[in-house]
């Protein structure tokens, strides 16, 4: 890719330099010639990181001559995902809720569909917490700061009956893009993320400092409901936080889904780079939302709402388990952008 052409038949003089357009049109053959689903696009975006540029610019620039001092990096990174690697581990990036969010091979990849769980959380609980829609801090101490004090100021808060906000738990938060979208649009609401990787977890905090979120949330390392449940008499916190026995309002998590026997059929994009930690489900791809369905019990109250995020074929199983609590008034399936049923949101 890296090679210099000559410009016309017979043409006399040295070799002239491949251009832009032409380094981006030759990278889009050879990841469609390696079946790259997409070679335009992801060609483009790999285009765009090397050269700091926008579309814009791209297309202003598009016949200009390629920088010899970013050839060998384009070179490797377009031989990179001709391997497979997904681009946004690549450029260390993916677009979510109109925001920009950091990605690394410690966390699932942020999809357009999950969009539509943030969309249905934040207008059932604008319902609830009319108050809170779109509020920021208002020096009160209504919100709580991030770590150990936050998570103490969250429960403090709840023990006094303070509901004019919601406390809002992401669980299986990934790189953060729920939790943190969430915070970011409704800055007067309680958030907190937990993950049981502290490497997802690295990533979270570091998308909330990014959304200029991280004062304004907790994040906590655990599996699933683990550290939210009531202690036992007598018991420690045993190191989640601070937040056992927290009162939840809204529960939302999108947690592994895949069928273990499923992952080796998965797109090689996904079966080889995303983490296995955040796609199986284990033998049915239902383990996790049977589970938190069990540990509601254990927390302080039942959440007022609660929505889910599933794979193929489960909506009405997972509706089901939740409509077997009885706690809910509304229990709703959500399709997505395909029509397939995507989420479930139960509502009180």
């Amino acid at each position: 890719m890296a090679e210099h052409k000559n410009i016309g038949i017979g043409a006399a003089g040295p070799p002239q330099p491949l251009t832009i357009g032409e380094a981006c049109v030759r990278a889009a053959s050879l990841l469609k010639a390696r079946g790259i689903m997409e070679p335009r696009n992801n060609a483009e975006l790999l285009l765009l990181h090397v050269l700091g540029l926008d579309r814009a610019a791209l297309l202003r620039d598009w016949t200009e001559p390629f920088p010899p001092e970013q050839l060998a990096v384009w070179e490797a990174l377009i031989a990179r995902k001709a391997a497979g690697e997904p681009v946004q581990y690549l450029i260390g990036e993916q677009w979510f809720y109109g925001l920009p969010y950091t990605v690394t091979p410690a966390v699932l990849i942020p999809r357009p569909e999950t969009e539509l769980l943030v969309e249905a959380v934040l207008e059932a609980a604008d319902r609830l917490w009319p108050e809170a829609a779109g509020t920021a801090a208002d020096g009160n101490g209504v919100l709580p700061l991030g770590g150990a004090a936050g998570a103490s100021s969250m429960r403090g808060a709840a023990a006094a009956g303070e509901r004019t906000v919601p406390t809002v738990v992401d669980v299986g938060t990934g790189s953060g893009a729920i939790g943190v979208t969430l915070a970011a649009l409704r800055p007067g609401w309680r958030v907190c993320a937990s993950d049981l990787s502290p490497d997802a977890l690295e990533v979270a905090r570091a998308n909330a400092a990014r959304h200029d979120a991280a004062a304004r949330m907790t994040f906590v390392q655990g599996d699933l409901l683990g550290p939210f449940a009531q202690p036992r008499p007598g018991a420690h916190d045993g190191g989640a936080g601070g937040v056992a026995g927290l009162r939840i309002d809204v529960l939302v998590s999108n947690p592994p889904y895949i069928p273990a026997g499923d992952i080796a059929g998965l797109q090689p994009e996904v079966r080889d780079h995303e983490p296995r930690l955040a796609l199986d489900g284990g033998d049915d791809g239902l383990t996790p939302y049977r589970r938190m369905a069990e540990q509601l019990a254990l927390l302080s109250a039942m959440p007022r709402i609660v929505g889910f995020e599933l794979g193929i074929g489960q909506a009405e199983a997972v509706a089901d388990l939740l409509r077997g609590i009885g706690a809910w008034r509304e229990v709703r399936i959500i399709t997505d952008y395909a029509g397939i049923d995507r989420h479930v949101l139960a509502v009180e």
